[in-house]
């Protein structure tokens, strides 16, 4: 089980697909104390895996603090970071502390393409030499790419970017519009360039000795098991069933995206919240309604909730809209 904590809303870039809206830092953002509390939660609920993410996770300052907690207490803290603030000094000492992994963000291998839709002037090289920071240190890290129809066609290529870098995997996220991604749906794909891309990720998936994952793409479990890949995921989409997130502020959501407030850490305790939230519980019950409801890939896929969400107007347990495979009658 894996769970998010958004520990700032603090960051140095703009990014134009920000689910966070990320820039200042917001008031009544969790304190070390409280974050010390939800680490405590978060194991007592069953959690192995701690992703520390933002904002810009490391730009809050008792961030060291925090993963030397969790890594105390037996999680397995992760990050997801833009990777412009990993220098060597940074690197070792969040190996020390017990961290066991970097997600860093690139985009494109066009510095002025990742640049831009970053926000951030630079971003691309001072990415990469978080990356060679990590690598020096001995701290795994991974690539984390975000597909757009305008770097969709390099895929693959930043996939060989990442072997030749020393990653150890490479996660490629596929757009749900939420917050400030709102504003560049048009740029995300629908359902033939979804399947298609799956298709190639799968495919060189067989090509190179890392790990690859879609996220936010659940069919790419269905398309898996056409090809006879056995791969090492039990499930497509985990929102509410075995990962969640929590925001700066404490409130807790089935995923980044799907931008429900299901409770909040500072008035009930993180492991209530994970046990008997009704919307947890209707998410685990797996009763989709349409193409998703039938499909014979619902324990496997789940379709993305989230994208759901976003095209029924709200109704999270809809039918997933981009997928090709519809699970109508008879498959």
């Amino acid at each position: 089980m894996i769970v998010s904590w958004n520990t700032t809303n603090q960051c140095n870039m703009f990014c134009k697909h920000c689910y966070r809206e990320a820039g200042e830092k917001v008031r009544e953002e969790l304190t070390t104390e409280e974050g010390k509390n939800l680490i405590d939660e978060i194991k007592k609920a069953g959690f192995r895996i701690m992703i520390f993410s933002g904002g810009e996770p490391l730009m809050r300052e008792d961030i060291f603090e925090l993963v030397g907690y969790a890594s105390q207490v037996g999680l397995r803290p992760v990050f997801g970071t833009n990777g412009t603030l990993i220098t060597r000094e940074v690197a070792k000492k969040l190996k020390n502390l017990g961290a066991m992994g970097m997600g860093i963000s690139l985009d494109s291998l066009d510095p002025e393409k990742h640049d831009r839709f970053r926000g951030y002037p630079g971003g691309f090289e001072e990415a990469v030499r978080g990356m060679e920071n990590c690598l020096a240190e001995k701290l795994p890290f991974q690539i984390h790419t975000t597909v757009m129809d305008w770097n969709k066609d390099e895929i693959e290529n930043i996939t060989d970017f990442a072997v030749e870098k020393g990653a150890v995997a490479h996660h490629i996220f596929f757009l749900v519009p939420t917050g400030r991604a709102i504003n560049i749906e048009e740029e995300s794909l629908r359902a033939k360039e979804y399947e298609e891309i799956l298709t190639r990720i799968m495919l060189k998936q067989q090509k190179v000795p890392i790990e690859i994952k879609p996220t936010c793409a659940p069919q790419f479990m269905r398309i898996a098991k056409e090809m006879g890949m056995d791969l090492r995921f039990q499930r497509g989409c985990l929102a509410g069933t075995s990962y969640c997130i929590i925001s700066p502020k404490g409130e807790v959501q089935p995923c980044a995206y799907l931008n429900i407030s299901i409770g909040n850490v500072r008035e009930t305790p993180f492991s209530q919240i994970w046990a008997e939230s009704p919307v947890f519980k209707e998410l685990r019950s797996l009763n989709y309604k349409g193409g998703c409801g039938r499909c014979k890939y619902k324990l496997a896929c789940g379709g993305c909730r989230a994208r759901a969400a976003f095209y029924n107007n709200g109704d999270y347990m809809a039918e997933e809209p981009w997928c090709l495979y519809q699970g109508r009658t008879g498959y």
